[in-house]
């Protein structure tokens, strides 16, 4: 039987693997992203559905959430969009601040709240792609990673919540990955295969989350590289 997902940051990077990891374990997948101009492979497949949404533009979410799931069943929310900005402290503005709480944590504790319902009627999953800077200290990123020590402690305090519903909820931290996430940064993951981790390592975690035995639950993934090593841009 075929379950439906909603995963946000679909469009890119991590998100775009999981999604067509899903695609391959019979999911139907509605994509939440900003472009989908280079992702021919998911929207050419006619179980994915691409949402094109401003994560940020609160009632436009809220409202695209409800028209999406209204007379249907829910079976997985991932929350995957982040956004990221380096540097110390001081020097970061308070705009790319403000952006940061909101994509990383206000939209995954928003989404899953219009959402926790369906979730609950069909004994769903929720999966939160936080990071492993919500376990460390984070000099030049202290912002960013504060925003996943909260998704990991939403995500910890929500599990025992919703378990006696027979909801699942796992948090996945993923270190170095070669994404576009590091835009915004000095630095990047490292071109030694060995010291990063690719978007596909961590949609592995994701269907391994997924295809675990149901009396379990795996409530967090942390995910590394070998070697631990980064790049300055040139």
């Amino acid at each position: 039987m075929t379950k439906t997902a909603i995963i946000t940051g679909a469009s890119s990077g991590i998100g775009k693997a999981i999604c067509e990891t899903l695609l391959s374990m019979d999911y139907e997948i509605y994509g939440i992203g900003r472009n989908f101009s280079e992702c021919g492979k998911l929207t050419g497949n006619s179980a994915f559905h691409k949402v094109e949404l401003d994560l940020l533009e609160s009632r436009k979410l809220e409202e695209t959430v409800r028209d999406i799931t209204k007379g249907k069943a829910l079976d997985l929310l991932i929350n995957c969009a982040g956004v990221g900005y380096y540097g110390l402290h001081d020097e970061i503005s308070s705009a790319d601040l403000s952006e940061m709480v909101r994509t990383n944590l206000e939209v995954p504790i928003v989404l899953t709240n219009l959402l926790l319902k369906k979730l609950r009627e069909s004994k769903g999953t929720v999966i939160n792609i936080a990071s492993v800077t919500a376990s460390q200290n984070n000099p030049h990123g202290a912002a960013y990673g504060a925003t996943k020590a909260g998704l990991l402690s939403f995500s910890r305090s929500l599990f025992d919540e919703v378990r006696k519903h027979g909801v699942k909820v796992t948090t996945i931290l993923p270190d170095m990955t070669d994404t576009n996430l590091y835009r915004n940064a000095s630095f990047e993951a490292s071109k030694d295969e060995n010291a990063r981790l690719l978007p596909q390592d961590v949609a592995d975690a994701v269907r391994y989350v997924l295809e675990a035995d149901p009396h379990m639950v795996i409530t967090e993934f942390t995910v590394r590289p070998q070697l631990h090593r980064i790049e300055k841009k040139d």
